[in-house]
């Protein structure tokens, strides 16, 4: 299966499915060799990685796989410039880069032949990335996992805003997509592909505990709420510190308190040791879609069956009339 889109030509994937990097799930070969061998853009999540784990996954996956993989990069990280230095000898053929601007290493990484998408979340930091010459962007919307942006704007507007505003720079639509429909919808918006997170959480293939997973499995979408806002906010599925956190931005707590609150648990915890009451449970609204864990090679092809039978199905304009047809319902 290929879907032509500006995305899939620049580079060279089949499928204008990328899987999330995403912090222990992805910071793994296994994930992301995965999704790319079935057709789709494998990520690795960089950012918790030590250098020497970072550096034998790069191996793995460049041995394990002649299709294009992607390497997440937030460019925040602790030792970010000696990860890059790194990742620039091992030449990636694309790179996702976050919380930082692209100028100081764009250059360097096209050098060896590295595509650079940046990870926005308005279109003023749209602008910027993309006067920096980077070869396309990721548009987070609000209903994102992890670190959707505070303003609250959906993934259905931002991306139609951005898509609109720089046409000719590929865009990548990223929040709340869970299946092949939510595809046919971001390509509609003007996307060139869509990003999908949480749906990968629950494959077999992420490096997360069973309890992680479980929690996705049984969230609905109204589960995943926002918390910490002025401190870096997240997106989590509900529980006792996403709990404790709303009582305080309730009652008024200052900053101080809340960052303390905010500051004393991290998403290992969830997402390495299982603690899915206290951890960080960091997860989009998609939640609501996800019902089962499942190979990541197959969910790359039932996503792409789905957005088949998805445009196949749509009402056609015909004399002027549009023409209803029957829906195709799929369970993700």
């Amino acid at each position: 299966m290929r879907v032509d889109t500006a995305l899939t030509r620049l580079i060279g994937m089949d499928l204008p499915i990328v899987q999330a990097g995403m912090s222990w799930v992805s910071s793994n070969a296994e994930l992301p060799l995965a999704v790319s061998n079935a057709g789709g853009l494998g990520v690795i999540a960089a950012g918790p990685m030590r250098l020497p784990d970072l550096n034998e996954c790069l191996t793995q996956i460049r041995t394990g796989t002649d299709r294009p993989w992607a390497v997440n990069m937030p460019l925040y990280r602790k030792g970010a410039d000696e990860a890059i230095v790194d990742l620039i000898e091992h030449a990636p053929p694309v790179i996702i880069a976050s919380q930082g601007g692209p100028k100081k290493h764009l250059g360097a990484f096209h050098q060896v032949g590295t595509k650079w998408l940046h990870v926005v979340t308005s279109l003023k930091h749209a602008a910027k990335a993309a006067e920096s010459g980077v070869d396309g962007l990721v548009v987070v919307g609000a209903e994102a996992g992890g670190h959707p942006p505070e303003h609250g704007v959906t993934t259905l507007v931002l991306t139609r805003l951005i898509a609109r505003e720089f046409p000719d720079v590929p865009v990548v639509a990223a929040g709340g997509f869970a299946d092949g429909k939510g595809l046919a919808a971001a390509l509609s918006l003007g996307a060139a592909g869509a990003q999908f997170g949480t749906r990968f959480i629950a494959t077999n293939e992420a490096t997360v505990h069973e309890s992680y997973q479980q929690r996705v499995l049984d969230a609905a979408a109204e589960d995943a709420v926002l918390v910490g806002r002025g401190l870096s906010p997240i997106r989590a599925l509900r529980n006792e510190f996403t709990d404790t956190m709303h009582n305080l931005e309730r009652q008024g707590a200052d900053e101080d308190d809340r960052r303390e609150v905010f500051s004393s648990t991290v998403l290992r915890q969830a997402a390495k040791d299982g603690e899915v009451g206290t951890g960080k449970v960091e997860a989009g609204q998609s939640s609501g879609l996800v019902s089962a864990v499942r190979p990541a090679a197959e969910v790359v092809r039932q996503i792409a069956a789905e957005y088949g039978a998805t445009v196949a199905g749509l009402p056609r304009l015909t004399d002027g009339v549009v023409r209803e047809t029957v829906g195709v319902v799929a369970s993700a």
